[in-house]
C-alpha cells in the first residue's frame, strides 16, 4: 500500500497516476474481473477520474494477454491511444446531439484487437437536453462488446436516469496537503509546492503544471492588485482586462511545451512501431480541450484570489464594497458554466467591482 496514492497496490501500477482514491481503485480492481456495461465516475475536477478510466481500460483491454502483448495493451490504454479505447468529450460547454450520435457510432463498431472496447465519455453532467435521450438509449441497449465509462463532477437531476443505468464509482477531492506531499516527493521545492497546491484547487495535474510555472507568483500579484487599481474609470478596466488576458496567455506556455513533448513522443513511437490507430488527431483535440480548461482554471484562480482579498477586508469590519464584490465574483463564477467570452466576462466583473 502507498501513503501517497491512498491505497493502490504495488502489484498493479495502472492506477499509479491516481492520487488519494484508494476506495475507488479497489472498486475498479474488483469490477475488472466481471465488468458490467456502464460505469459512472463521479468526483470533482482534478480527482483523477480520467486517469482512473484509462487505468480501468488497461485492465479490461489487457485481460487474456500476457508478456509484451499485455504490456502493450496497458501502455496504449494509459496513454489514451489504444485502438479499442475511445474518448468523447464536449467540444463546447456541453455534450451535444452530434457528440451523442458520435458515441452511438463508436459503440456499434466492433473492437479492433480484442473482444471488448471501452468508450470514455467526459462531462456527462453538462449535456444538452436533446442529447440525453440518445445517450440513455445506447447505455440501456449497449452492444455486448462495449463498456461505457461516464465522467461527471456531480449528478444533476437531468442525468439521474442515465446514472441509474450505471455502476457509480465515487471520487473524492484530493487534499491540498496530499498534493504538496506528492509534489515534494517528485522533487519540487516545498515553498513552490505549497504555492502550486494552493492555486490548483485540488487538481494534481494542474499543480504539477503550476510547479514548473515561473510566473505563477506574478499572476497572483496581478490579481491581488486589481481592487487597488480600479478607480471607477473604463480606462482602468480595459487596461486590467488586457493585462489579465496577457497573463493567461503566458500561463499556457508551460502546458503547450508539455503538449509538444507528448506529440513528439507519439510521433517517435509510431515511427518505430508503426502502430495502428496512433491517435494523433485525438491527441491534438485533447490538447485543445486542455488549453481551454487551463484558461478556465486561471479564471477560477483569479476569482479565488479576489475572494480572499475581500474576505480579508471583512475581517477588519463591515464593508459594503466587499459585499458588492462577493456578489460580482459569484455572478462571474456562475457565468463560467456557459462558456462566456473571456474579455466580456472580465469586463463585466471589473465594472461590477467598481460599482458602475
Amino acid at each position: 500500500m502507498s501513503l501517497i496514492d491512498g491505497g493502490t497496490t504495488a502489484t498493479d501500477d495502472v492506477f499509479s497516476a491516481v492520487v488519494g482514491q484508494g476506495t475507488a481503485i479497489a472498486q475498479l480492481q474488483a469490477a475488472a474481473a466481471a465488468p458490467v456495461h456502464a460505469y459512472l465516475f463521479v468526483g470533482p475536477r482534478g480527482s483523477g477520474r480520467m486517469q482512473a478510466a484509462f487505468g480501468f481500460a488497461a485492465l479490461l483491454l489487457s485481460e487474456g494477454s500476457d508478456g509484451q502483448a499485455a504490456e502493450r495493451h496497458r501502455r496504449l490504454s494509459l496513454a489514451g491511444t489504444h485502438p479499442d479505447l475511445t474518448v468523447v468529450e464536449a467540444e463546447g460547454a456541453a455534450l451535444r446531439v452530434t457528440e451523442a450520435e458520435q458515441i452511438i457510432r463508436h459503440g456499434t463498431v466492433s473492437p479492433v484487437e480484442g473482444p471488448r472496447k471501452i468508450i470514455v465519455i467526459g462531462g456527462v453532467d453538462a449535456i444538452e437536453e436533446a442529447a440525453i435521450g440518445k445517450l440513455l438509449k445506447v447505455i440501456e441497449e449497449p452492444p455486448p462488446s462495449t463498456v461505457f465509462v461516464l465522467l461527471a463532477e456531480e449528478v444533476p437531476p437531468e442525468i439521474i436516469t442515465i446514472a441509474s443505468r450505471c455502476v457509480t464509482i465515487d471520487f473524492v477531492a484530493v487534499p491540498e496537503q496530499l498534493i504538496v506531499t506528492m509534489l515534494v516527493t517528485e522533487g519540487v521545492n516545498p515553498k513552490r509546492a505549497k504555492a502550486a497546491a494552493a492555486a490548483a484547487n485540488g487538481d494534481l495535474s494542474r499543480a504539477r503544471l503550476l510547479a514548473t510555472d515561473e510566473a505563477l507568483a506574478q499572476r497572483a500579484e496581478l490579481w491581488q492588485s486589481v481592487p487597488s487599481r480600479l478607480n471607477g474609470t473604463g480606462a482602468a478596466v480595459v487596461t486590467l482586462v488586457d493585462e489579465l488576458r496577457a497573463a493567461m496567455d503566458g500561463a499556457t506556455e508551460a502546458l503547450e511545451a508539455q503538449q509538444l513533448i507528448e506529440i513528439a513522443e507519439l510521433d517517435a513511437r509510431v515511427e518505430v512501431t508503426g502502430e495502428r490507430g496512433s491517435g494523433r488527431s485525438d491527441l491534438v483535440a485533447r490538447h485543445k480541450r486542455e488549453v481551454r480548461r487551463l484558461r478556465t482554471d486561471e479564471l477560477r484562480f483569479g476569482l479565488a484570489t479576489l475572494s480572499r482579498h475581500y474576505r480579508d477586508v471583512l475581517v477588519e469590519g463591515p464593508s459594503p464594497t466587499a459585499d458588492v464584490a462577493f456578489i460580482a465574483i459569484k455572478q462571474a463564477s456562475d457565468a463560467m458554466v456557459r462558456n462566456p467570452n473571456e474579455s466580456l466576462l472580465l469586463q463585466a466583473l471589473l465594472l461590477n467591482l467598481t460599482g458602475d
